[in-house]
């Protein structure tokens, strides 16, 4: 059974997946940092670097972004491919001139103000009841630090449109959303599904950007429905 290689989103780690590893007990899951470069080609190619032969691929949001990446520069190495909650196009103009405001608070010291005031409030589906799920976003934040989220944001900010690539996959796939997800909405989702016309889409309720973690139950049954499909 091929492993299982996990992409966090930006300023996440493994935590954000839940508990994967319970759910597919058969498979080795090997969670993929994208800590260590600031472009998106060169944080797949670490990645690949490492990675087994061939193997399941997931990523949620920037870890989407990334692992389109490690699909262009591999693509008969992954045996399927679950994008959630992610973007297949370039930065658009407003979010890249954006970015600069918050490197340089980040840079600044304000690390965890940032996260609290631009990018928490947008993470999530509406409701007070994510409170837990906000403060662990807040704690990989934080232990991630302020360097990693320089070399991410301007990672995506200068990042590749990955339609091509996506219109060349044609192995399994899952496309998968959170119901109330602001950053990336439906008609990303819709645009994937056009460009991979085998894919199946899944939206979870009562989930934001963030489902693995506001809605673990059914976003992990939808993903192993994806590895044994």
């Amino acid at each position: 059974m091929t492993p299982l290689m996990l992409i966090p989103g930006m300023m996440c780690d493994g935590r954000m997946w839940s508990d994967i590893a319970s759910v597919v007990p058969d498979r080795m899951v090997i969670h993929a940092p994208i800590t260590n470069a600031d472009t998106v080609q060169a944080l797949a190619a670490l990645i690949l670097a490492d990675a087994p032969p061939v193997f399941a691929l997931a990523g949620l949001s920037m870890g989407g972004i990334v692992a389109m990446e490690l699909a262009r520069q591999a693509p008969d190495r992954i045996e399927r491919l679950a994008l959630l909650d992610t973007n297949p196009l370039a930065e658009a103009p407003e979010f890249a001139a954006r970015r600069q405001g918050q490197i340089d608070r980040v840079l600044a010291g304000n690390l965890a103000a940032v996260m609290r005031e631009e990018l928490k409030p947008n993470y999530l589906a509406p409701g007070l009841r994510n409170a837990p799920v906000l403060d662990l976003c807040l704690d990989m934040a934080l232990g991630l630090g302020p360097q990693v989220f320089v070399r991410q944001s301007v990672a995506l900010r200068d990042r590749a449109d990955q339609q091509d690539t996506l219109a060349g996959f044609n192995r399994p796939a899952l496309v998968l959303m959170g119901e109330h997800d602001m950053l990336c909405p439906r008609e990303r989702h819709d645009l994937m599904l056009r460009l991979m016309p085998q894919a199946r889409l899944a939206i979870v309720p009562g989930a934001g950007h963030l489902p693995t973690l506001e809605q673990p139950a059914e976003t992990l049954r939808e993903m192993v429905r994806w590895l044994q499909a």
